[in-house]
């Protein structure tokens, strides 16, 4: 009898095994649940890090095109307008020796650069419009207040409380560009928005004086 009772005691009871095994079925779906998020948010970081390597090489991209504008092949001024979310300038961006007309501008949360080429014509003229579209940025989410571009005349100091010229601007003041851009592939987690901020100088503009 006694070692009846020993053995009885020893074991587990339906019970008891019943709630290892609901315990282990918790662990394993804590488990579970922690790997998925953990993967989410593994793939979140690897896409944001590969949408701000885009618009990095968009913004470097753009800096060399504004940094070359120049007169157009016909002789009009470097820049045409000038506003927050809108640019148009005069560059030979592709370095086939023609001057195209740059129209970069953002809108539903893409940058896109339009170009128009220049006639073959002689005298040179440019065509309304742009010829050609591309795409240069996605999941841009600059709000009204972040204009992605803001202009400084010869004036500017470099101080952080040296205001740019209001919008749209007088291209002639125009000696520095500023780009910012704010990137998230989910705009509802708003605390891990990227941004990037760069100034270009249009080396260009120094030789004209006035508009043509």
């Amino acid at each position: 009898m006694q070692k009846r009772k020993k053995n009885l005691k020893s074991g587990f009871t339906l019970i008891e095994t019943l709630i290892a095994i609901a315990l282990f079925l918790l662990g394993t779906q804590a488990t579970v649940l922690v790997f998925a998020k953990t993967m989410k948010s593994k793939a979140y970081t690897l896409e944001m890090g590969r949408s701000s390597f885009v618009v990095s090489r968009s913004m470097g991209d753009l800096t060399q095109y504004l940094r070359r504008a120049r007169q157009s092949d016909a002789g009009s001024y470097p820049i045409i307008s000038a506003d927050d979310n809108d640019l148009v300038v005069y560059s030979d961006y592709d370095k086939d020796g023609d001057t195209e007309r740059l129209h970069i501008y953002l809108t539903d949360n893409k940058v896109y650069m339009g170009v128009r080429n220049p006639s073959d014509s002689f005298p040179v003229t440019y065509a309304s419009g742009d010829s050609e579209t591309f795409q240069l940025a996605d999941h841009i989410i600059n709000s009204t207040d972040d204009a992605m571009f803001s202009y400084y005349d010869s004036a500017y100091t470099g101080e952080s409380d040296d205001p740019p010229v209001d919008t749209p601007a007088d291209v002639s003041e125009i000696r520095l560009v500023k780009i910012f851009l704010k990137i998230n592939i989910d705009p509802n987690r708003a605390p891990d928005n990227i941004q990037q901020e760069t100034f270009v100088e249009l080396r260009n503009l120094n030789d004209y004086d006035r508009i043509h």
